[in-house]
């Protein structure tokens, strides 16, 4: 099979399509949930997936709401998950108990493409109408290195996107909640996403990220490159989960509902291991003047070095994959 970048043209998907299909064709499947493909629900289609996979496994979702709990475990790598359009190709269950257990999409697995899909986790939906109590509540918990999602949705309000460990590209995709909503500590880029904030409706002070690297040693922290900032409330740009957090904002459009301080230190004394940086980001929310003091500032050198691609892809993995 040929190597591949990411790219946004179909023609390159179609390339794709035609040289898993000409390839071998049983690493083709196909699923909808109306029962007229070769398997009716996502996660059979994973089932069906030999252990210790070597070679990359296509699976092609039908638009539908599939209500399931999909996990991708980590002797099944090389995975390749596609839906028809996010917003019409929906995953969505409402597991709530254990967070570890409750995410409506879990990968262990090394290697894993996923384009196209919402992600939701509706414990705490419809928005302002549910009289659930807010609780952590996944959409998302990714685990294995080497992973990337392209044009992909995840819904939630405390703690959607658990970005767990490993090296991840977020492209083009929107990340929904309140508290916490993107959390972990994973070596990770997001690039042109759209984090969308709902701490209004449900009446609490929003946090947007919290970061968990350990200690100084660790490579991990979160690249916001591109993205947009929206929503309605109230919102921090984050806070440590660990004490030598680490999140970089960078060229990004903030909307108002920043808070001046931007950044909350939570449970952290020692707020001189944190590296919180905003770098040439715009918008009514993007004033720095009333930030904490303790916000670091990065040399143009170092921007440079956690910005590009080779932040995550120091091996070269994403030179062989495009979408």
């Amino acid at each position: 099979m040929s190597p591949f970048k990411f790219c946004n043209y179909s023609s390159i998907i179609v390339a794709l399509l035609l040289s898993f299909a000409s390839s071998n064709a049983q690493v083709v499947m196909y699923v909808d949930p109306s029962g007229n493909g070769q398997f009716s629900t996502i996660q059979s289609a994973i089932n069906s997936v030999p252990s210790n996979n070597k070679n990359w496994i296509y699976i092609n979702m039908k638009e539908g709401v599939y209500k399931e709990q999909v996990k991708i475990p980590y002797d099944k790598p090389f995975i390749y998950l596609r839906g028809q359009n996010k917003g019409k190709t929906m995953v969505v269950w409402d597991a709530h108990q254990g967070i570890d257990k409750s995410a409506t999409f879990i990968s262990e697995a090394d290697n894993i493409l996923v384009r196209s899909i919402t992600f939701m986790n509706s414990y705490n939906y419809p928005l302002g109408e549910n009289k659930n109590p807010l609780k952590q509540a996944p959409a998302a918990m990714i685990q294995g290195d080497k992973c990337a999602f392209y044009d992909c949705d995840f819904m939630g309000i405390q703690d959607t996107l658990w970005d767990v460990s490993g090296r991840h590209l977020f492209k083009f995709c929107t990340i929904q909640g309140a508290v916490d909503f993107i959390f972990g500590n994973g070596r990770s880029i997001y690039e042109g996403c759209t984090l969308s904030v709902v701490a209004e409706s449900v009446d609490v002070t929003g946090f947007i990220t919290a970061q968990g690297r350990g200690s100084s040693h660790e490579d991990s922290g979160f690249v916001f490159k591109d993205c947009q900032i929206i929503g309605r409330g109230k919102t921090f740009l984050g806070r440590p989960w660990r004490p030598y957090a680490r999140v970089i904002f960078y060229n990004s459009y903030m909307s108002g509902i920043i808070t001046p301080k931007g950044w909350d230190p939570w449970r952290t004394q020692q707020t001189n291991t944190i590296t919180f940086v905003e770098s040439n980001c715009h918008g009514p929310g993007a004033n720095s003047a009333r930030r904490v003091k303790w916000m670091k500032s990065l040399s143009q050198v170092e921007l440079e070095l956690f910005t590009s691609l080779s932040f995550i892809d120091d091996h070269g993995w994403l030179k062989t994959i495009k979408f």
